[in-house]
């Protein structure tokens, strides 16, 4: 998210970073439908396979990845945060508690539209970064870590291994998901609205919590501000080693977590073993992609020619927030019930094309706003409401 309130220059690579999450992001949530998980039938088998290969490509590269960036951004914007504040003899934990309320009530706002959104998810986890930002790095770092490795799932694990004869209990998200297809289906905004933010919002948040996005975002946020402390994004050419070293470690775990993730059902056969198993898999699965993409995305930066080609996100990830809750309205709109319904008309490729032309109207209107504003529209709502009894 864009957090703003800055008494230094911007960093603009990591404002173009968040705006490649961002665009990774929207064009996932395309081929998704915003979540409502239906499709048209294939005419020809070339469809099939082009449907097929576009869905593969954009999951294998973005999904779960782009999430994780979104979070790592969000704990560094709370170091700038703080360490502005911290500068002029402030303490910024209670605005950003404060902040962090305001989240919550945008994210609502977003799930309106939305069942599947993370900003209310953000902000709620947000309150860990109150809690270890007078810490030391080593503990810091030590705590993402233990957060990292999933330690509710290698509990669950354990236990599933010591007693062969517990049953795990449905998924309590899938319910609560089946609830919400009725009225995305639907013609009623309003009716679609109260499903989202009640069954749509349990669905998100419990998914969360059943796929360790709760532990991994916490652990997320914690490494962007020890980036931020470490100022890893400023003088890049500095930290180039850092950011090649990042790279190989993130291609070194990546291949042999990616193959064991393939290999996870033939090796546990019992329900109770892979889900945490394959939980903690796919979290440091994702994580290890994500330093490729994040450390692949900084050195190119420092390249003449991608430089220009990747500048370009600036604007686009400055209106991240603009950017993520007007997707959200317009997605909703083009897919569900109340609006244009192409959920059954759209197949994966078509779904794409979609996104791609959303991404790139929004991409425009960014560069014009900012030609004629300092900061978005949502942004700026936030960062007045947050200081507004200051």
């Amino acid at each position: 998210m864009e957090h703003v309130l800055q008494s230094r220059p911007r960093i603009e690579v990591v404002d173009a970073l968040r705006g490649f999450a961002v665009m990774a992001i929207i064009l996932l949530h395309n081929i998704e439908h915003f979540n409502l998980y239906n499709f048209p039938e294939a005419t020809t088998d070339f469809m099939k396979a082009l449907d097929k290969g576009v869905w593969d490509t954009l999951f294998f590269l973005f999904s779960g990845k782009a999430y994780a960036i979104f979070a790592l951004l969000f704990g560094f914007s709370f170091f700038i945060q703080f360490d502005n504040q911290a500068r002029k003899g402030k303490d910024f934990r209670l605005r950003f508690f404060w902040r962090l309320v305001l989240l919550f009530f945008i994210g609502c706002f977003n799930a309106s539209f939305f069942p599947g959104e993370i900003l209310v998810l953000y902000s709620i986890l947000g309150i860990v970064l109150i809690s270890v930002c007078k810490l030391s790095n080593k503990v810091v770092l030590a705590i993402a870590v233990v957060l990292m490795l999933q330690p509710m799932e290698w509990g669950k694990f354990m236990y599933a291994l010591m007693h062969p004869e517990y049953v795990a209990s449905k998924e309590q998200w899938l319910v609560h998901c089946m609830r919400i297809y009725p009225y995305m289906e639907g013609t009623s905004f309003w009716e679609m609205v109260k499903s989202n933010l009640w069954d749509g919002q349990l669905y998100s948040l419990l998914w969360a919590w059943s796929y360790g996005r709760f532990f991994q975002t916490s652990a997320l946020f914690m490494l962007g501000m020890l980036l931020g402390r470490k100022r890893l994004f400023v003088n890049l050419e500095k930290h180039r080693t850092f950011w090649t070293r990042t790279f190989v470690i993130g291609v070194v775990c990546f291949i042999p977590l990616y193959y064991l993730s393939l290999s996870l059902p033939g090796l546990l056969e019992r329900t109770e073993e892979f889900r945490p198993m394959s939980t903690i898999v796919s979290s440091l699965r994702n994580f290890s992609f994500m330093c490729i993409l994040v450390s692949s995305f900084i050195v190119l930066w420092q390249w003449k020619v991608p430089h220009k080609v990747l500048h370009g996100l600036v604007p686009y990830g400055k209106m991240s927030l603009t950017n993520y809750l007007t997707q959200s309205m317009v997605g909703s709109f083009i897919y569900f019930g109340y609006g244009l319904s192409l959920y059954d008309d759209l197949g994966t490729t078509a779904s794409f094309v979609v996104g791609i032309l959303l991404f790139i109207f929004q991409l425009g209107f960014c560069h014009w706003w900012l030609a004629h504003h300092k900061q978005g529209p949502f942004e700026g709502v936030w960062r007045k409401a947050t200081w507004m009894f200051s």
